[in-house]
């Protein structure tokens, strides 16, 4: 890994996740951003991760940046029932689901799907991208609400 990608992923890490997580609980979340919950694997306790708006009605897209490596990945490989938080303000909202590691999916095409429906999805994504170093696409099947 070049240190280019080290200090990004570091800088997201340390940085951008944060400021994305208190921005979901002041209930202003960054348009384009997610919330994606999964219960920890070694714990049990509930892990939040933002990620990219990938909803597409009753599926939610992810693409691992890290892939396999990633930790929300291995606690959804551990526990594959998860929760996404998308929206904003009032209209924000919870929605459980069943999430599966799709191997066989283009992940870059699969960004480009996400990243076609709006700008902040669009910014969003090409962030990610710039940190990719394995990725792989996850597929939510979101229950019924």
């Amino acid at each position: 890994m070049s240190w280019r990608v080290a200090l990004l992923r570091a800088l997201q890490q340390r940085l951008i996740n944060p400021i994305v997580r208190f921005a979901w609980d002041v209930k202003l979340p960054i348009p384009g951003d997610a919330l994606l919950e999964t219960t920890g694997r070694r714990t049990g306790r509930l892990r939040y991760t933002p990620v990219c708006d990938g909803l597409d009605g009753d599926i939610f897209w992810l693409v691992a940046q890290r892939g396999r490596r990633a930790d929300w990945v291995r606690n959804l490989e551990a526990d594959p029932r998860v929760r996404v938080k998308t929206g904003g303000g009032r209209s924000a909202r919870w929605r459980t689901g069943t999430a599966h590691i799709v191997d066989d999916d283009d992940p870059r095409e699969r960004q480009r799907y996400i990243a076609r429906s709006s700008l902040a999805r669009r910014l969003c994504v090409g962030t990610s991208e710039a940190v990719a170093t394995s990725p792989l696409t996850v597929r939510i099947e979101l229950d019924q609400p």
